[in-house]
């Protein structure tokens, strides 16, 4: 491996049990819902907190709702909802459940009789379209790893068509549903949160065509702007995604923060020579000379890019000063979003 690998910093989230309140409104929330044991936790787990899937065989049934606050590149909230609460009850305040702007991933157990699960969601679907139709639905069709290829695009089919018709019925012909089928077992799960996310982060546009400008400059087959906490893309370029290529890619954090957290610490004696960077930088050569370049952003974001050129390892300081010149332009988007709308939400509470 070439380059220097200094400082992939991990994130950190805090966890909480309890009821909905109004002190963290401000950042969006995603709602993690569905029956029980249809793999909400699980699916939390291992995409917010690395835990290996085999170890979620484990987890005992949520009872409370379980709140993550997640500190990253946005801030934002992952609740997860007992499969049992029934939180369409006039009991229950709507608004602190669904008034704060975000998504609701509704997910369902593909290899459980599903009837009772998508009409519960398109109870839930209905109601909020009714009161919040702002709300992203996202459908996780869950733990199709499984099922036959076969069986897999039957069970969506029929899931899509059941949920389609009832809304259709109900007078929503065209309600904004998201579908992914999802597995804890492969990198589905992340690439549908993935989606998910980025449809919440301002600026997308912009980021994106960052990226574009980015790839087609230096030749990149395809390049991504991840999350280093969760191994979620918030961003890419407008290239198909190659699930292949998107695991070699986040195969490739997990290498750098390994090496990162080994040989990154300050040792007291340690004496610069010369101007060093303070972000993460690496690039692998593969045997068929694919070249993978990752650069660190900030304490939050690494671009990773995957090169098929076999020339591009004699041009690594032309693609370094490119990324240099991205991560400029990065940063300048996210001072004028992300820090403008955290100083407005300081102000609102001072």
């Amino acid at each position: 491996m070439d380059g220097t690998s200094q400082s992939l910093e991990q994130p950190s989230t805090k966890s909480g049990h309890g009821s909905p309140n109004n002190a963290q409104d401000a950042k969006p929330r995603l709602m993690l819902m569905g029956l029980r044991r249809s793999g909400k936790s699980s699916i939390a787990s291992v995409v917010f907190h690395k835990m290996p899937p085999n170890e979620t065989l484990f987890l005992e049934s949520t009872t409370r709702i379980q709140k993550d606050s997640i500190h990253s590149f946005m801030d934002f909230q992952v609740w997860d909802f007992p499969g049992q609460l029934e939180y369409l009850e006039p009991s229950f305040d709507l608004e602190n459940i669904f008034g704060s702007l975000g998504a609701l991933v509704w997910v369902i157990d593909a290899q459980d009789d599903y009837l009772d699960s998508v009409a519960r969601l398109n109870r839930t679907i209905l109601t909020v379209q009714q009161f919040y139709p702002n709300i992203n639905i996202e459908v996780f069709i869950h733990k199709v790893d499984g099922l036959s290829d076969e069986y897999r695009t039957d069970t969506f089919q029929d899931i899509v068509q059941l949920i389609s018709d009832e809304l259709s019925d109900a007078g929503y012909e065209n309600a904004p549903v998201h579908y992914y089928l999802t597995s804890i077992y492969d990198y589905s799960v992340f690439e549908a949160f993935s989606k998910v996310i980025q449809k919440l982060i301002p600026n997308l546009s912009t980021l994106e065509n960052l990226i574009n400008t980015l790839a087609n400059n230096c030749g990149f087959e395809k390049t991504y702007l991840f999350d280093v906490l969760s191994k979620i893309y918030i961003a890419s370029d407008t290239r198909p995604v190659d699930m292949s290529c998107y695991e070699m890619c986040s195969d490739y954090i997990d290498v750098i923060v390994d090496i990162s957290e080994l040989y990154s610490w300050d040792h007291p004696d340690r004496k610069p020579k010369g101007d060093q960077n303070q972000e993460a930088e690496s690039h692998v050569v593969l045997h068929d000379e694919t070249m993978i370049h990752l650069l660190e952003m900030n304490k939050y974001l690494c671009l990773v890019s995957v090169i098929r050129n076999p020339e591009s390892k004699d041009k690594k300081g032309l693609i370094d000063m490119n990324c240099r010149t991205f991560q400029e332009a990065l940063n300048d988007v996210f001072s004028r979003s992300w820090e403008q709308d955290q100083e407005q939400n300081r102000i609102t509470e001072e």
